[in-house]
């Protein structure tokens, strides 16, 4: 997707995977694009519809979580893009785990018992849950890899005041078991995901998407159990199937290694578990929608006319 250009425009940034336009110092556009990337790297090769994906499970994540914490989000005029207002943002993630896996099992595999401050458990096998939801945040790193930092640190640094911390992480606690209670409704398992807030106007505002494969790991609640007591591995809805692929291919965004190839049909499959989750979710039918820089521009701009 090419750099567009909008009325008031005051800067453009483009991250990992979303191009980030701010209208006038006090609205945000956020055009998810099909870019992908795992430990902190772009992929080669879009993924055809992973930005319709992303945008649409926010948004419908976002509405169907309001009442418990306002959100920056105004409308979504197009299928991978979002309007909404610009927060001041606390820079960190509030990464939270109902269950032993991913960062978390990798931690724990290697020994250790203490991950961002919070004691871990002994005996636990890998994507056993935790007996009530942990919070693990990290750092907001504009560049390079996000890094694990305790509740002790975020106050001592000065990223979020002792009250401010304690509202941020009651809010991921209510967020998470929403998120947890939409999952179960269809099937799946919210196994963790993150969240990251900001401020609007001094009020605490929940920003950017939530409860999306980008953002979480899904496990299939049917059979969960039984796997678990079998030792197999969980049937799961995220990128992490991305991840491990990378793995091993001997890719861990280490320097001096290479990116595997992407080949069409491995391109394919990827698009096809976007789109999976995407009805998973939702409970609905995906409906791909192509549509050109031009015909977004025009939608984007009628919306932000609005406001």
């Amino acid at each position: 997707m090419s750099e567009l250009n909008f009325p008031q425009q005051t800067s453009f940034y483009r991250g990992k995977v979303r191009d980030v336009y701010t209208i006038d110092d006090r609205l945000l556009v956020m055009i998810a694009s099909d870019r992908i990337s795992a430990f902190d790297v772009i992929l080669p090769r879009p993924i055809p519809y992973k930005g319709q994906v992303l945008n649409q499970i926010a948004a419908y994540m976002l509405n169907a979580t309001k009442d418990i914490c306002r959100n920056w989000l105004l409308e979504t005029p197009a299928a991978n893009s979002a309007v909404g207002y610009k927060c001041d943002p606390f820079k960190i993630e509030m990464v939270v785990r109902g269950h032993l896996t991913g960062h978390a099992w990798r931690t724990y595999h290697s020994g250790k018992r203490v991950l961002c401050g919070v004691d871990l458990p002994e005996g636990m096998s890998e994507n056993d849950a935790f007996e009530t939801p942990i919070i693990t945040p990290s750092t907001k790193a504009s560049e390079g890899h996000d890094e694990d930092i305790s509740k002790e640190e975020i106050i001592a640094q000065g990223l979020a005041t002792a009250g401010e911390w304690e509202q941020l992480a009651s809010l991921t606690l209510s967020l998470f078991k929403r998120g947890q209670e939409l999952a179960l409704k269809q099937g799946l398992i919210l196994v963790d995901t993150k969240y990251e807030f900001g401020k609007l106007n001094g009020e605490i505002v929940l920003m950017d998407e939530i409860h999306t494969p980008d953002s979480s790991r899904y496990f299939y609640a049917d059979g969960f159990e039984e796997r678990q007591q079998k030792g197999e591995k969980q049937k799961q809805l995220s990128k992490e199937f991305v991840r491990e692929w990378l793995i091993e291919n001997n890719f861990m965004g280490k320097e001096g290694q290479q990116v595997p190839e992407m080949t069409d049909e491995w391109i394919n499959t990827i698009s096809n578990r976007y789109i999976e989750l995407y009805e998973k979710v939702i409970g609905s039918a995906f409906e791909p929608q192509d549509v050109t820089d031009a015909e977004q521009y025009e939608k984007i701009t009628a919306a932000l006319n609005k406001y």
